[in-house]
């Protein structure tokens, strides 16, 4: 499978490329500065420059299976950077899987009171851009990733996927490792489940 991961410097972008080479998947990474992106010496990834604020520039995807997007915005971006990449990840001919945020959109509230109480301290003005461009990418058929805190850690072996229909209000703030939500991703790349919508990566049986 030939997959496209759409911030690929970050955290966790980076670990599902890595990942998906673990797989024996071929890569092409979607990055906004190509001299900032130090792909995995064992090759495997092409990189391509995108910058979803320039969509006049975004590079052509016919040759890809699925898009991963782990796009976030960064300490230089201003508001709109998440609208602009869901407006355009919308528009694109290309099954796409994209990383949300447990409590943001349509999850408000699904992460228990703790949680939520956090996330709006120290995310805040970040939560309604993220649930409007949950929607728009909705719209376009992705799939959505609600995760949950992200935090270091290796790739847990119960993880599961849980639609957010399905996903108990836990009674204290839910977490994830990064490495986990990369390979959940992965795992629905691989076998995608029909009318997903937006699905809760954990790290255990939830």
């Amino acid at each position: 499978m030939r997959i496209a991961v759409l911030g690929a410097t970050g955290r966790v972008g980076r670990l599902v490329a890595e990942q998906a080479l673990d797989r024996g998947h071929e890569v092409v990474a979607l990055v906004r500065s190509p001299q900032r992106y130090a792909p995995p010496a064992r090759g495997g990834v092409e990189v391509r420059q995108a910058d979803v604020t320039r969509p006049q520039e975004f590079p052509e995807l016919a040759d890809v299976d699925v898009l991963v997007s782990a796009l976030g915005i960064g300490k230089g971006d201003g508001p709109g950077t998440l609208l602009a990449g869901a407006r355009l990840v919308a528009g694109l001919p290309v099954r796409t899987l994209w990383l949300g945020a447990l409590g943001s959109g349509a999850s408000t509230g699904a992460g228990g009171g703790i949680y939520h109480g956090v996330l709006k301290l120290f995310v805040g003005k970040e939560l309604a851009e993220k649930g409007a461009a949950d929607t728009i990418v909705l719209a376009g058929g992705a799939t959505v990733f609600h995760a949950p805190d992200l935090r270091v850690g290796e790739v847990g072996a119960a993880r599961r996927n849980v639609p957010l229909a399905q996903y108990p209000r836990p009674l204290l703030p839910p977490h994830a490792s990064r490495a986990t939500v990369a390979a959940l991703m992965l795992d629905e790349a691989e076998a995608p489940t029909a009318g997903a919508g937006i699905l809760v990566p954990t790290a255990g049986a939830a």
